[in-house]
């Protein structure tokens, strides 16, 4: 008996340590362990959100051991997995947040492109108004063929209307205005010129060689029309200007007289000394014995006309006005007829980007062009003062009202302190 109570005890005891190893080995390994293994750092997620009630199903020693072994070198994949949606959800907010940035700043720069149409259209129909209302004689400002119909203007006198039918625009170009641009933009929406480097049409308006624009041949205008239709020339050209869209581009009148000036007799031009520069001399300069016969010979010897020989010529009424009035310093009444033709679009050399930007979507050729960023005309109103400092307040007024017409008619202020000086 003593034995096998001995056996029993010994038996016992065995057991007991037997399970007291087993809870020790699995303890080590995880086996009993409630929570999945946790970055020491960040401790259980579930601890934030109450405890467990259910524990998952038990691990192999086997996989225990990987698990645990895989807990040492890297963050587990329990954690990685419970964050991802976390940094997810994250990047989405902040993707979302550009998003709405990004359509914001599209909302305001349409919201600015619709204020600036809105202004543009603003502006248009102020410019056109005051041209019905100074052509009716709202005004009281009187002037040549204010009130002629558009029939009685002759041929000769139209041949400023340019003439694109292949987009049904109409532009009469105004000297000292940005014409030469606006001829190149003309000669590529007809491509009625040739590129010698391509063998095609210019596509580009800066490529179209500026002293090649002013060639007559280039361009279509409304005094050609009797030659190319005979006695159908005014019932087409009515039709063309009931339909098609017109513009054209002022400028201070003042301001255009002085660049006009500067540009024809700065530099040596043989045709300007010849027809007018040399007339001016002779008649107002003082000038004792012959004249030189060439431009190159009067700068040489330092001739050449002031401008107050060219406002004394311009008020001289014993001047033929048709010969005198060059179309350089021709009023844009006279040769754009704005009475007579309802132009769609009036644009400023003031305003030349934004007016220029406005009128190609107008006539919806934005996508065909560019309006060529040429150097800018520095003749600025500022300088009138200066360029009149030497030309008598009579004379000052005298020119004013013969320009009078296009000042009212286009809005520009009259020059106060040029006239009262």
């Amino acid at each position: 008996m003593g034995i096998w109570r001995g056996l029993r005890v010994a038996f016992v005891l065995g057991s007991l340590f037997m399970i007291l190893l087993i809870i020790v080995y699995w303890d080590d390994v995880g086996g009993f362990s409630l929570y999945p293994l946790q970055d020491p750092k960040h401790g259980s997620p579930d601890a934030q959100s109450g405890p467990r009630t259910t524990a998952g199903p038990s691990l192999s020693p086997s996989t225990a051991r990987a698990q645990a072994s895989s807990s040492v070198t890297a963050p587990t994949a329990a954690f990685t997995t419970k964050l991802t949606p976390e940094k997810k959800r994250g990047e989405e907010l902040r993707q979302e947040d550009k998003r709405e940035q990004e359509v914001e700043t599209r909302e305001e720069d349409e919201e600015r492109g619709r204020s600036r149409a809105s202004v543009d259209v603003g502006e248009q129909e102020a410019r056109k108004q005051r041209i019905m209302d100074v052509c009716s004689g709202q005004d009281a400002v009187e002037f040549p063929g204010r009130t002629r119909p558009f029939e009685q203007i002759p041929n000769r006198e139209l041949d400023h209307l340019i003439v694109d039918d292949t987009h049904q625009i109409i532009y009469c170009y105004v000297p000292k205005v940005a014409c030469t641009n606006w001829k190149r933009v003309m000669v590529v929406l007809s491509q009625s010129l040739i590129s010698p480097s391509s063998g095609k049409p210019y596509t580009d308006p800066e490529a179209v060689p500026p002293d090649l624009v002013h060639n007559s041949t280039l361009h279509l205008t409304f005094a050609k029309f009797w030659r190319h239709y005979g006695s159908l020339s005014r019932h087409l050209m009515a039709l063309k200007l009931q339909h098609y869209t017109k513009f054209l581009f002022v400028r201070d009148p003042f301001v255009r007289l002085i660049s006009a000036f500067r540009n024809k007799s700065g530099r040596p031009n043989q045709d300007f000394y010849k027809q007018f520069g040399s007339v001016m001399l002779r008649r107002y300069g003082n000038v004792s014995g012959s004249l030189p016969e060439t431009v190159a010979e009067a700068f040489a010897a330092g001739i050449k006309p002031t401008f107050q020989q060219f406002v004394t010529y311009l008020l001289d009424p014993d001047t033929e006005q048709e010969s005198v009035f060059n179309e350089h310093w021709r009023q844009v009444y006279r040769l754009c007829h704005p009475c007579q033709v309802k132009y769609d679009f009036i644009g400023r050399l003031e305003t030349l980007e934004p007016d220029a930007d406005h009128l190609l979507k107008l006539l919806k050729v934005d996508h065909l062009l560019r309006f060529p960023s040429g150097a800018r005309n520095r003749t600025a109103t500022s300088w009138e003062r200066d360029w009149f400092a030497q030309i008598p307040v009579t004379m000052r007024r005298e020119l004013y009202k013969l320009y009078e017409p296009d000042f009212e008619l286009f809005g520009y202020p009259k020059p106060d302190s040029v006239l009262h000086q």
